[in-house]
């Protein structure tokens, strides 16, 4: 086999694309994906056992079974409950709810990761639930779970090329399509290893920035 790269040459306006809507959707359901870990957490927290039970069993159910499954599911199944999806919504909404559930148990061990007793004083000074946890609870915990986050936002990188089985048009899907359309899959699977290689360690630098510099604002002296 003869490696040919003017096959990735000629197919790079397509391959801009998918990469154009992998990091669209990575970026999009990360952060989606934060937030409702983030409310799923809280709701754990101060919701008591009549919320803490199920949303504890949806997320170990998301948690305990494979992306591939679950936006099949999605996908595949919803059709069966009335809800139709076309695959970029629906891949966006399978992500988003598979980083969620992670993202929600990094939260928790943050919450439990800062001493009772900033907790206990904050509400001997009176202060809310929520403003304990926008002034004590959030800040203290930033630098326990950002490490993780960073970690999970990879992973959730790299399964976002999953979506491909339901056909949207991310990188998987476009560089699989050149390089069945050119007989060139020698090309096809290096070229998608090197681009994912170059974003997730772009990423991957990014964190340790993000937290170098959080690192150096919590603990600077005033």
């Amino acid at each position: 086999m003869i490696f040919d790269p003017n096959v990735i040459v000629r197919h790079l306006p397509e391959i801009v694309s998918g990469i154009g809507v992998t990091l669209a959707l990575w970026i999009a359901g990360m952060l989606l994906g934060v937030l409702l870990g983030f409310v799923v957490a809280t709701l754990r927290r101060y919701g008591g056992a009549l919320l803490d039970l199920p949303l504890g069993l949806v997320v170990e159910v998301l948690r305990g079974t494979p992306f591939l499954i679950q936006i099949f599911l999605v996908y595949y199944g919803g059709p069966f409950i009335g809800i139709s999806l076309d695959p970029i919504p629906c891949g966006l909404f399978g992500l988003s709810i598979y980083a969620a559930a992670y993202y929600s148990e990094i939260f928790r061990a943050g919450y439990g990761a800062v001493p009772h007793g900033h907790v206990e004083a904050a509400e001997c000074l009176g202060l809310s639930r929520l403003q304990i946890i926008r002034r004590i609870l959030l800040p203290e915990m930033s630098l326990i779970v950002l490490p993780p986050s960073v970690n999970l936002s990879v992973i959730l990188l790299k399964e976002s090329a999953v979506l491909s089985i339901i056909t949207v048009p991310e990188l998987t899907t476009t560089v699989s399509a050149i390089g069945s359309q050119e007989y060139a899959f020698l090309e096809a699977i290096f070229l998608l290893a090197v681009i994912y290689w170059v974003i997730v360690e772009a990423a991957a630098r990014l964190g340790r920035f993000a937290e170098s510099r959080l690192s150096t604002l919590r603990f600077a002296a005033p």
